[in-house]
C-alpha cells in the first residue's frame, strides 16, 4: 500500500485558469493589456486582503464579498482610479460573477485521472466558499475527479493557518506525512510544510507575481513548471 494516501489541491490558479475568465469579463473599453494587468493586480490584492484578515484573527468571508471589496480597493488607488468609470452600472457585478466560471488548465484533468488511477485520493483544499467550488468544478469540467471539496468556509479558517490543514486532515483521517499539498501559491505550500505535509509547487504565470521563483524552487519537495510530471513526482515522494 502506498504511504501517501491523499493529494490536496489548491483550486484557482493551481488547477484553474482564472485569468482568462476575469480578463475577458473586465470592461471591453479597456485594452487587452490593461485588462490582463488589472486582473493580475486584483488577484494579488485579494491575497493581501486575505492575509490581513488572517493576521487579524478574522473568520473566512464570503469570497464574493471579498472580491467586491478588493475591486473597490484597487479602483480607489491612484494607479487605477482613471478606469473606475468603466465599472459603472452592472459591470462590477458581472466581473465578480465571472470568478464562478473558469476553465481548467490543459494539464490538470489528465494528471488528476492518472493519480486516481494509481489509487490516490484527490481533494480540493482552497480558500473559497462551498458555492464557488461547486460552480467551478462544474464549469471547469473537473467534476468526478475529486473525492471531496474542502473550502475555508467549510473548515472555518483561512490558509495558511495550520488549523486549516490539520482540520482537513482530521476529517480525512490521515496524518500529515500521508498527504501532499499541490499549489501554485508559496504561502500555501509553506503552510502545509509547517504541519508536516509533503509539498509540490506548480508554477503558473498568473500567480505569485511577487515571489522570487528561484527562492521558491528551493523550498519545496518538488517544483514543477506545470502538472505534467505530477504523477511521477508523487510516486517519487511515496518511495522516499
Amino acid at each position: 500500500m502506498p504511504r501517501i494516501k491523499a493529494i490536496l489541491f489548491d483550486f484557482m490558479g493551481t488547477c484553474l485558469d482564472w485569468h482568462s475568465s476575469i480578463a475577458s469579463a473586465l470592461p471591453a473599453s479597456l485594452s487587452d493589456d490593461l485588462r490582463s494587468r488589472f486582473a493580475l493586480e486584483w488577484r494579488q490584492t485579494y491575497f493581501d486582503y486575505n492575509a490581513a484578515r488572517l493576521a487579524a484573527g478574522q473568520a473566512p468571508e464570503d469570497i464574493d464579498v471579498s472580491h467586491r471589496r478588493t475591486l473597490d480597493t484597487l479602483l480607489g488607488t491612484p494607479e487605477w482610479a482613471a478606469i473606475r468609470p468603466a465599472f459603472a452600472g452592472s459591470a462590477a457585478e458581472q466581473c465578480i460573477a465571472a470568478w464562478h466560471e473558469q476553465p481548467a488548465w490543459p494539464d490538470v484533468a489528465a494528471a488528476l485521472a492518472a493519480l486516481r488511477g494509481r489509487g490516490y485520493e484527490t481533494f480540493v483544499h482552497a480558500n473559497e466558499t462551498v458555492r464557488l467550488q461547486l460552480d467551478l468544478v462544474r464549469s471547469s469540467g473537473l467534476r468526478g475527479l475529486f473525492d471531496a471539496l474542502f473550502s475555508s468556509e467549510l473548515l472555518g479558517t483561512i490558509k495558511p493557518a495550520p488549523e486549516s490543514y490539520m482540520k482537513c486532515l482530521g476529517l480525512l483521517g490521515y496524518r500529515p506525512e500521508e498527504c501532499v499539498m499541490v499549489a501554485a501559491h508559496a504561502y500555501d505550500t509553506r503552510g502545509a510544510k509547517v504541519v508536516g505535509m509533503k509539498t509540490v509547487y506548480v508554477y503558473r504565470w498568473t500567480d505569485d507575481i511577487r515571489e522570487n521563483q528561484e527562492v521558491v524552487r528551493g523550498e519545496h519537495d518538488v517544483y514543477l513548471e506545470g502538472m505534467d510530471g505530477l504523477v511521477e513526482a508523487v510516486v517519487g515522494l511515496d518511495s522516499e
